[in-house]
C-alpha cells in the first residue's frame, strides 16, 4: 500500500477513535481540538494557493464564510425536508450534514471561480489587494442580506460537527492537496510558483493552474466554514473578517510556504498557543506578535523547512 493511502486510512481511523471517546474528554479540550482541525483544513488549502502555486491570497475568510452560510442554510431549510422524507435517524443526520458540507464547498468553489478568473491574471501585491477586496465584498454582502440574518447572523444551526468529521476532512484535505501537487499534472503548480514567465514560455497555461488552485482552495475553505458553523451553531459576518484571513496566512508563512508538514504543525501550534495566551488577555496579542517576529528572524524558511513528508516518497514539504 502506498504511503499516501496508508496515511489517509490511518488518519480517518484515528479520527473515528477520537470521536468515539470524545464524550470522556473535557469539553474545552474537544473545542480546541475541533478548532485545530478546522485551521488545518484552512491552512492546508491556502497553502496550495500561496505556497505551492506562489500566489498571495488574502481573501480566504470570504470563502470560509460562503461555505459556512451555504451549509448552515442547507441544514436549517433543506435538512428538515429531507429528514421528513427519509426518516430521522443518526445515519440520516450524518448524510444530511455531509450533503450540506459538500454544498457549502461547491458554493465556495463557484465563488472562487468567479473571483479567480479576473483576478489571477494579476501578480504579487496587486493580487493580494484584489483578493482582500473580494473577501471584504463577500463579508459586506452577507452583512446586508436579511435572508441570512444580516448583521445578526444565523443562530440555532444544528450542532452536527464532531471530531470525526473535523479530522476526517482535515486528513482528506492533506491527502488531496499533497497527492495533486505530487502528481504529473500538479507539477504545473510548482512551475508557476518557481518562474511564471518561464512556465508560460514552455507552453503552460499559468492562468488555468492558478484558477484551479484557487477553486480547490476555496472548496476546502468552504468545507472548513461548514464544520465551523455546525460546531459553533451561531455565525455572523464579523466572524469572517480580514483578521481571520490574516490568521490563516500567518499559519502558512510560519509553517513554511509549500511545506505540507510545517503548515499542519503551525496551524495546530498557533491554535493551541492562542488558547494558552488567553490567560494574559491584555498582553496576548503582544506576546503572540513577538513570538512570530522572533520565529521569522530565526527560522525564515518556516518551522520545518527542508523536511520531507513521506507521501509517495517524493513530495517536498
Amino acid at each position: 500500500m502506498r504511503w499516501s493511502h496508508l496515511l489517509l486510512l490511518s488518519g480517518i481511523v484515528a479520527a473515528a477513535v477520537a470521536s468515539a471517546f470524545s464524550s470522556s474528554i473535557d469539553d474545552y479540550v474537544v473545542n480546541v481540538m475541533v478548532l485545530v482541525g478546522i485551521n488545518i483544513i484552512l491552512a492546508t488549502s491556502l497553502n496550495l494557493v500561496n505556497g505551492h502555486t506562489g500566489q498571495f491570497s488574502l481573501g480566504h475568510a470570504g470563502f470560509m464564510a460562503v461555505g459556512a452560510y451555504a451549509s448552515a442554510v442547507s441544514t436549517m431549510n433543506l435538512g428538515p425536508m429531507l429528514l421528513a422524507r427519509i426518516g430521522e435517524s443518526a445515519l440520516a443526520n450524518h448524510a444530511v450534514f455531509l450533503l450540506a458540507l459538500l454544498l457549502g464547498g461547491v458554493a465556495s468553489a463557484l465563488v472562487g471561480l468567479i473571483v479567480g478568473v479576473p483576478s489571477l491574471r494579476l501578480r504579487g501585491d496587486y493580487l493580494a489587494i484584489v483578493t482582500l477586496g473580494f473577501g471584504e465584498i463577500i463579508r459586506v454582502l452577507l452583512q446586508n442580506t436579511e435572508a441570512v440574518g444580516g448583521p445578526r447572523g444565523l443562530n440555532q444551526i444544528p450542532g452536527y460537527t464532531t471530531l470525526f468529521w473535523t479530522f476526517g476532512f482535515a486528513v482528506v484535505t492533506i491527502y488531496v492537496v499533497s497527492s495533486l501537487v505530487d502528481s504529473t499534472y500538479g507539477r504545473g503548480f510548482l512551475a508557476v510558483r518557481d518562474d511564471e514567465i518561464a512556465a508560460e514560455a514552455m507552453g503552460i497555461n499559468t492562468t488555468r493552474y492558478k484558477v484551479l488552485a484557487f477553486v480547490l482552495g476555496a472548496f476546502f475553505a468552504g468545507i472548513a466554514g461548514g464544520l465551523y458553523a455546525h460546531y459553533i451553531t451561531y455565525i455572523t459576518p464579523e466572524g469572517f473578517n480580514f483578521m481571520k484571513s490574516v490568521d490563516v496566512v500567518v499559519m502558512v508563512i510560519l509553517g513554511g510556504m509549500g511545506n505540507v508538514t510545517g503548515v499542519v504543525v503551525a496551524a495546530a501550534g498557533l491554535t493551541v498557543l492562542n488558547e494558552f495566551l488567553r490567560a494574559a488577555e491584555k498582553y496576548r496579542m503582544i506576546v503572540f506578535a513577538l513570538l512570530l517576529i522572533i520565529m521569522m528572524i530565526l527560522r525564515p524558511q518556516g518551522l520545518l523547512g527542508g523536511l520531507r513528508w513521506p507521501l509517495k516518497g517524493r513530495l517536498k514539504s
